[in-house]
């Protein structure tokens, strides 16, 4: 059995302060209501505030400064409703005008009613954004870092036997946002992995949004349908229009044998690295662009992977640059990959991403298989 929490007021006082009626009203009012959190910290935020005021003007500004002032604003624009902290903002007016009317106008200073004024703009600004995701305080910004986080860890491929199989993944978000419009799903069952790399229309936080939503979808039909292009598409072609177009490339690999399945829709060509030859040679997989028709028809490309080999699968954010063409971009790819085989796929990742995307701002990502 679990123990009951010690009450904080002892059982005779409480018996003594509920036969006061004055103080069981004020206790019925401070908790009637859904809003009484909002209600109570608006009552204690307006009495410190007038309470600072008349002190401030009897005792001394220096230790009851009126630059407090911004600092309640600044609570109540977290922690208030817009009506609640409009009656906070008349407060601070009021106290404002009491130490201008009892020590004069000068002790007041303009830069004190600038600040004051750009404080409260901003405060109405967060309390609007807080009322429109209808949270409290840093409740959004929170939210937003346990997304992040959460696509964070999607985009790491599921443990792989280090003796046999290597791995790589880089992301590279524009504007170094923590969203963007490329992102990763994976899965393992058994023997066989399962890996789609996606990338949404636009970059940067723009985008991301948008990513977050389609990568729980995604990652939802990732290994529970048969055809997990076709569905993707078909889960797409059903939402509103105006939404903007989504490629994506999956890859089917079986652990045990090396053999893979590439199915494409309107993403740029998987590259094999084939240690035979020594060479990168384009995957012929192709299909549609998500979302533009009702039936996804896609040509696969399939291989197997041996000792030595690789797979590159990467987003446009590499080769695509303005004023210049894509194969040129692919070409330039691929002449930069050749320094992935004397410093091996792992340490080579990330230079050439970097080198792949500078002089140019746009979501960048790069996935890398290989047999050791």
């Amino acid at each position: 059995m679990t123990s009951r929490p010690a009450p904080l007021i002892p059982p005779r006082l409480r018996a003594i302060l509920v036969r006061i009626p004055f103080l069981v009203r004020i206790v019925r009012f401070l908790r009637r209501g859904p809003l009484a959190r909002d209600r109570n910290l608006l009552i204690t935020l307006s009495v410190a505030t007038l309470a600072l005021g008349a002190l401030a003007a009897r005792v001394s500004t220096e230790w009851f400064s009126p630059s407090l002032f911004i600092l309640a604003t600044l609570v109540g624009g977290l922690q208030l409703r817009m009506r609640s902290l409009a009656v906070l903002v008349g407060a601070v007016a009021v106290a404002l005008g009491y130490i201008a009317a009892t020590l004069g106008v000068r002790s007041v200073g303009a830069g004190l009613l600038v600040t004051i004024g750009f404080t409260t703009v901003l405060a109405f600004l967060m309390a609007r954004t807080r009322g429109k995701l209808g949270v409290q305080g840093l409740r959004g910004d929170v939210m937003l870092l346990e997304l992040r986080d959460r696509l964070k860890r999607q985009g790491e491929l599921p443990p792989l036997n280090r003796k046999e199989w290597g791995s790589r993944v880089v992301l590279k978000q524009a504007g170094g946002s923590s969203f963007g419009g490329d992102f990763l799903v994976s899965m393992r069952h058994g023997n066989v992995l399962e890996v789609a790399l996606v990338d949404v229309s636009g970059k940067g936080v723009d985008a991301g949004t948008r990513a977050l939503m389609l990568s729980g979808t995604f990652g939802g039909l990732l290994g529970s349908v048969e055809s997990f292009l076709p569905a993707c598409n078909a889960y797409l072609h059903r939402q509103p229009e105006g939404e903007g177009f989504v490629t994506a490339v999956h890859l089917r690999l079986d652990l045990s044998t090396g053999a893979y399945q590439i199915t494409s829709a309107g993403h740029p060509p998987v590259v094999k690295f084939d240690a035979g030859t020594g060479t990168w040679q384009v995957s012929a997989a192709k299909g549609v662009v998500l979302g533009v028709v009702p039936d996804l028809h896609c040509e696969p490309d399939s291989g197997v992977l041996r000792k030595g080999d690789a797979l590159m699968l990467y987003t446009d954010g590499l080769i695509e640059q303005p004023g210049r063409d894509i194969d040129s971009g692919l070409d330039r790819l691929l002449g930069e990959a050749e320094r992935l085989v004397p410093s091996g796929f792992h340490d080579g990742a990330r230079p050439l991403v970097n080198s792949m995307s500078a002089g140019h701002n746009d979501d960048c990502a790069l996935i890398l298989i290989w047999r050791p």
